[in-house]
């Protein structure tokens, strides 16, 4: 599996090259467009079965992702599929070595190589209190992970205490910790200054962050939507 990525930052698609019988797995409503000999596999998750594989799917709804994902795998002359993002901005590819996982926000996930294994990674009630998910996508295995963002994508490397507001948070080294708090000194200074709650985080890894938050966004936007009239 080979990935290109192509017109980034401000418009990335990712190009996906397979050799013959090669697959890998992507985030339902992803593709572009693909080789005509691509085979796809639609399941909840493509390793497991009954009980186990619907929490699997129900636990990825509830972090904002969709309950199917698509197993792409390349016919005998091998192929390509591109994808997209969600919101115009950046993609990069994050490699896995085995020795320690990634976390994904809910709306930065893209793609995964098959020995890469997706878990759902309790965040707690801090998540809640931030405005941000309680739920994460812990990535984990040997492989490739495709990641979205929008906006620019760019890595922090933390050796010590760095700081990251809520919202431009796409992923993060396991090796990370991080706590809620108030960007100011002080609560006051920190709500009329804008900043509201940011994240802490100690420990040393590297923090993928999007200069752009979506829900801030959202939120500029929602003033001037105008509810449609009913006939």
């Amino acid at each position: 599996m080979n990935v290109e990525i192509l017109k980034a930052p401000s418009n990335s698609a990712a190009k996906v090259i397979l050799e013959a019988g090669q697959s890998f797995t992507a985030e339902g409503g992803s593709m572009i467009a693909m080789s005509g000999d691509m085979h796809i596999e639609t399941s909840i998750n493509k390793n497991e079965s009954g009980a186990k594989n619907i929490l699997k799917g129900l636990s990825r709804k509830l972090a904002g992702e969709g309950l199917f994902m698509n197993h792409y795998t390349a016919g005998s002359q091998g192929g390509e599929v591109y994808l997209s993002t969600t919101l115009p901005g950046d993609m990069k590819v994050l490699e896995l070595d085995g020795t320690h996982n990634i976390k994904v926000q809910n709306s930065s996930f893209v793609a995964h190589s098959p020995d890469v294994k997706m878990n759902i990674s309790w965040g707690g009630f801090k998540n809640a209190f931030s405005g941000e998910n309680m739920i994460w996508l812990e990535m984990s295995g040997k492989g490739q992970i495709i990641i979205n963002a929008f906006g620019m994508l760019y890595p922090v490397k933390v050796d010590g205490e760095y700081i990251v507001d809520t919202g431009n948070i796409a992923a993060y080294d396991e090796t990370l910790e991080f706590k809620i708090s108030k960007a100011g000194g002080s609560w006051v200074s920190s709500i009329l200054g804008g900043e509201g709650l940011v994240c802490r985080f100690k420990g040393r890894g590297t923090v993928w962050c999007q200069t752009h938050a979506d829900k801030t966004f959202g939120a500029s936007l929602t003033p001037f939507l105008i509810p449609k009239k009913e006939k």
